[in-house]
Formats: C-alpha cells, structure tokens, sequence
C-alpha cells in the first residue's frame, strides 16, 4: 500500500501566513482596547473618589497646582522662603546641592478643631544609599518663617512637627531602617536631637521607603477628638497602576482585570490625648548639609472633618480651658530612654594599645630627665 503524500499548494501556505499574523494581530488590537478601557475605568474611579473628598478641601488652607502668585503676589495664601522654589509641577524647597535650606508656610491661622491633611512629596536624588539628605518635615507651629536646624525650621519650636529623615546620624541603625517619619511635639523648651534621630523626643513613627520611589508618595495628618494618627501610602500613578495590577494572561477563557485604584496607607503613629491649640499655621520644610536631595512639595491639602460628638464631650469641649501650649496628657508613656553603646572589641583593642604605648613614651621621657638630673648633679659635686 503506497501512502499518499498530499502536499499544500503555494496558495494554501500563503493564506495560513496571512491568517496568522492577521489572528495575532486582532488578539493585540482587542488587549489594546480593553487595556485603555481599563484605564479610563480607573479614571473614572479616581475621579469619583477625588469628587467626594473635595466637597471638604478647605481651600483657604491648601497648597496645589498651578500655584499662581505663590512666593511673589500679596493675594497667595503661601509663601517662600530659602532656596524654595515654584516650578509647573511642584514646589521645590531643596535642590540636590549641599547646603540649602527651604521652606512653604501658610499664611492664613488653622481654626479648625477637626482636620485631615493630605501631604502629596518627593524626595530624590543621585545620591546611593545613606550618602543623600536631610529629609524634609510638615509642621504645624505657632511661629513660621524660621530658618534653623531642624529640618530647615527653627529648635525649641512650640507645635506639631512631622519629620521625614532620610539620613541615619546615629550608630543605632539597628533598630530602625531609612526613611523614617517620625511625630515630635514641641512646647518651646524642647530640642530636637539630630545626633540621637530624634529618638528622645519621638512620640511614634515608622520606616517608609520613600526616596527615589517611582510612585507617588504620600503622609495623612488626621486630627479629631484630641487624636492624631499620622500614616504614609505609595501609590502608583493610574496608567503603572493599571498596568501593574492588569493580569494579562486568560484564565479560563476570560482576561481578568483588577481597576479598583485601591491605595493602602500604612500606619505611623497613634497619639490619644493629644491638644493641640488653635491659630497655628501649616508648613513644609527641608535643609540639605554635606548631602543632599531633591525634596519637592506637590500638594498640601486640608480636609474639615465632619465629626459626631455625644452632649458629654461637646460640654468638655465647651468647660475646657483654651490650650496655648501643645500637650499630651499621659507624656510619660512616649518618653525613650536612649542607652549608650559599650566599646566594640576593635575599639578595646585600640584604646588599650594607645595606652600602653602613651604610657611607654611618658616612661622614656621620665628616664632621660631623671638621667640627665643626676649627670647635672654629680659635675656639680666634682
């Protein structure tokens, strides 16, 4: 039996290359669609959220772009100071140079009793790892327009300063990683300790890995009934995050799709009892020294709370005494005892090695006076 060998004609291979690619061609068009579709999903989502949230932007206290007349016209609520700077997409307070020192205040008295922040920052550079600085800080203090120390802002300040620390002064690097946000209330006598991180003085914080991120960084501020909570969340921007979280693979015949723009904030710190005054003003700040960074203020928006109070505490709210000074009732609970580290073997080494030897020196100098001593003696006597 002779096997019959049936070969396609020039046509038939022709027809099967053109159905290919044109296969593989609407397969790509149709990923095209619905990836756009996706986005303008999110869009849509994230426009919503930002609708319902900007029915309580306080504007009067808020910093966003354009920026117009900021840092030159009478009319701007803000102003600058330092090497601050306006650009179209932000407010630069610190170049990536050595040195500089910058910072954005409000103008206008915070009278607020219920308010949520939302701090929209970047901080980047060339710098590698732990060879970049300072940080920045969000403040709300009683004084503004300070130049000093403590992240481009005054010591001993009086309010609430919120510190985004990108360099580790301390040897304790142990304990805690960099970045790291950490809350300091201040009462006028006060100071920060750069040397120690700010740990003596630190009333919560935690690690956020948030330079030279390639999304978009965020703190929340939120402050009702004597409580602030304080947290930080990475978000990517809407076209990375849908194409972060598109699954574009078929599963059971279908492209599953993930467009819920959902941002997950990460907890800091949680202060009860905490007063904070009335009539004190926002800002941001940033200093650079033998380091540096980038450190740019994108948004700065302020939310009025809307908030349930029962008859009891609107009558406490009512019979309390105005606080002029910022104060936590229970103090004690945050205070950080910082210990001392002992010497390491290689510095024991050492320290014992230099002695020895100082202490050899001092012998052989003694014995050439006392020599020299007694030669002097015995010419005198001959």
């Amino acid at each position: 039996m002779v096997a019959t060998v049936i070969k396609p004609s020039p046509g038939q291979k022709r027809s099967s290359w053109v159905l290919y690619p044109m296969f593989h061609f609407i397969n790509i068009r149709e990923l095209t669609f619905l990836f756009f579709a996706a986005c303008v999903l999110t869009s849509q989502s994230l426009a919503n959220d930002q609708e319902f949230m900007e029915d309580f932007l306080k504007r009067e206290y808020s910093l966003s772009k354009p920026y117009r007349g900021l840092g030159f016209s009478s009319s701007s609520q803000w102003d600058l100071m330092g090497t601050a700077m306006v650009t179209p997409d932000h407010v630069r307070l610190t170049p990536d140079l050595q040195s500089r020192q910058g910072a954005v205040w409000s103008r206008i008295p915070l009278v607020l009793r219920d308010w949520e922040l939302k701090v929209h920052f970047k901080i980047h550079g060339l710098g590698k790892k732990n060879l970049n600085g300072d940080g920045l800080a969000v403040w709300l203090t009683r004084d503004r327009m300070q130049n000093g120390p403590v992240f481009g802002n005054m010591n001993q300040f009086i309010g609430l300063g919120v510190f985004v620390d990108t360099y580790p002064n301390a040897d304790k690097r142990h304990d805690r990683a960099f970045p790291y946000i950490s809350v300091m209330l201040g009462n006028g006598t006060l100071s920060y300790d750069h040397d120690q991180d700010g740990r003596l003085t630190e009333l919560g914080g935690c690690t956020a890995m948030v330079r030279n991120a390639i999304y978009n960084t965020f703190l929340l501020l939120r402050y009702s009934k004597y409580r602030l909570t304080v947290s930080s969340v990475q978000a990517f921007h809407s076209w990375i995050k849908v194409a972060h979280k598109m699954l574009n693979f078929f599963h059971h015949g279908k492209l599953m799709v993930d467009v819920d723009g959902k941002q997950e904030w990460k907890h800091c710190a949680d202060i009860t009892g905490l007063r904070l005054p009335t009539g004190y003003f926002f800002g941001a700040s940033s200093a650079t020294g033998d380091l540096s960074d980038n450190h740019d203020i994108i948004s700065m928006k302020l939310y009025q709370l809307t908030v349930e109070r029962s008859l009891e505490e609107e009558k406490e709210v009512e019979e309390e005494e105005e606080v002029t000074v910022p104060r936590v009732v229970d103090m004690e609970q945050f205070q950080v005892v910082v210990q001392e580290e002992g010497m390491s073997g290689v510095q024991f080494f050492f320290t014992l090695l230099f002695s020895i030897l100082g202490l050899g020196v001092l012998a052989v100098v003694g014995l050439m006076v006392y020599g020299r001593w007694t030669e002097k003696r015995r010419k005198r006597f001959y």
